[in-house]
């Protein structure tokens, strides 16, 4: 059997270099885990593309199945890419958050659709499908994460890729976050057993990683037992976390032995106001100098992230934002703008409020204006973001950001580097908004 499974590209956390597509975060899971799951009784020939990374789609090939996963941002993309394979007569499975989040959208551009969880139902439609038995869909609600086949990372373009190698954790988060689309989809929270994680991490041959979960720290018990089991192998690592992180000593001492060395945080706003608004009040934007100070003395890269767009936000938050982030010393800011995805509690209110711009999805990714903001029109929350970008990655407050970072100097120096040029593809991006969209609703009615 010949699969091929494609992430479609996301247009985002990407450069070209020398013609290459590079992606500087790390590498995904979901095509190699996938790949994984496959029987070993199919003897399949499997092939893996990562649209982000600039890689062609293999129409020219002959393919059993199509997989396709599908986050919001890129479902227009995979929908296109799944009619082309289905008008050659290639049947194609669909997957994904975003078809999680709508199904019924999803099911109308392929022989079948995953929902939820794959670990069971995956190789369950594979089997179908030898059969000839493939059903319109299958969901799972929850997964059994022990004893889970490692990703299949010879498959993959590792060079491509800042980090290559990505281990999971835990899956979900007990968080509420308006805008999150991990609630809204119904992932819950699960945690591997640690053994099998530090075994499947003794067997990479590298000694730097990245932990793609959601929030590793969200049991602070389970985080801690999993690194101490961690330090014995000296390794580099980095992962997602919240502020709350720096309020247990303990657990900070623990990252810092275990070769914890960046966290990315999502600090999101300079207002209470609007961390409450979103159901992130236990950021408090009083303590932000006390969580950049802590993980900083204990030798970790902060990458913050910031959202603009939020009912509070007039124009004067982009300079503003600039300067709290100087002044911080956040090692490596990225931004975003507020996006209400499908599903989630942001998208209700917004859609009720009839203030979504449009509901093409190719725009969802964060980098582009989907709303009509409260303090500002939708062309200066997209002026606001370009500003902002371009300013904060300028040589000299990269430079100063590096001299204070909580790791190497270098390191962020590069991150900030690599942020310059993604700059420069950002602003080439003539298609700020869709084209058919009323410049009334862009510029505002006044």
């Amino acid at each position: 059997m010949k699969i091929l499974l494609i992430m479609p590209d996301g247009h985002i956390n990407k450069m070209t270099l020398f013609g290459r597509g590079i992606s500087f975060r790390e590498a995904p899971l979901t095509l190699s885990s996938l790949a994984a799951l496959i029987p070993e009784e199919l003897q399949a020939h499997i092939t893996l593309v990562d649209r982000s990374l600039g890689t062609k789609v293999p129409y020219h090939r002959d393919f059993d199945l199509v997989g396709i996963s599908l986050m919001t941002g890129t479902a227009m993309e995979g929908y296109s890419i799944a009619r082309e394979f289905r008008r050659r007569g290639i049947p194609v499975i669909l997957g994904g958050v975003h078809v999680t989040l709508r199904p019924e959208e999803a099911a109308k551009e392929a022989d079948s659709i995953v929902t939820g969880f794959a670990e069971e139902t995956w190789p369950l439609l594979l089997k179908d499908f030898k059969e000839g038995q493939l059903k319109p869909r299958y969901h799972s609600a929850s997964a059994d994460l022990t004893q889970l086949p490692p990703p299949r990372r010879d498959l993959q373009k590792s060079l491509s890729y800042m980090i290559p190698n990505t281990v999971m954790v835990t899956r979900g988060c007990r968080g509420t976050c308006e805008f999150c689309t991990v609630p809204a989809a119904g992932f819950g929270w699960q945690k591997r057993p640690i053994g099998e994680v530090i075994e499947e991490i003794r067997k990479i041959p590298t000694r730097r990683l990245a932990i793609s979960d959601v929030h590793l720290t969200d049991d602070p018990q389970y985080a801690k037992e999993f690194l101490r089991a961690l330090i014995p192998l000296k390794i580099k690592w980095g992962a997602l976390a919240s502020t709350r992180v720096t309020q247990d000593p303990e657990l900070l001492d623990l990252l810092q032995k275990s070769g914890c060395s960046y966290l990315l945080l999502g600090f999101e706003s300079f207002n209470d106001a609007s961390l409450k608004q979103i159901h992130k009040g236990f950021n408090k934007v009083d303590n932000y100098r006390e969580v950049v100070d802590k993980l900083h003395r204990h030798g970790i890269t902060i990458q913050g992230c910031f959202i603009f767009g939020f009912d509070e936000d007039g124009p004067e938050i982009f300079q503003r934002t600039l300067d709290h982030v100087n002044d911080l010393k956040i090692d490596i800011p990225r931004y975003a703008l507020f996006t209400p995805y499908p599903g989630t509690k942001a998208y209700e209110r917004f859609k009720q409020e009839d203030r979504l711009l449009h509901e093409d999805w190719s725009y969802y990714d964060t980098q582009h204006v989907v709303i009509q903001p409260k303090g500002m029109t939708a062309h200066q929350l997209d002026r606001g973001l370009l500003w902002a970008y371009e300013n904060t990655f300028k040589v000299r407050p990269s430079f100063q950001r590096s001299l204070h970072s909580g790791g190497p100097g270098y390191v962020t120096f590069v991150g900030n580097l690599a942020y310059k040029l993604y700059i420069k593809r950002l602003k080439k991006d003539s298609h700020r908004f869709p084209k058919n969209l009323s410049q009334k609703l862009i510029h505002g009615k006044g």
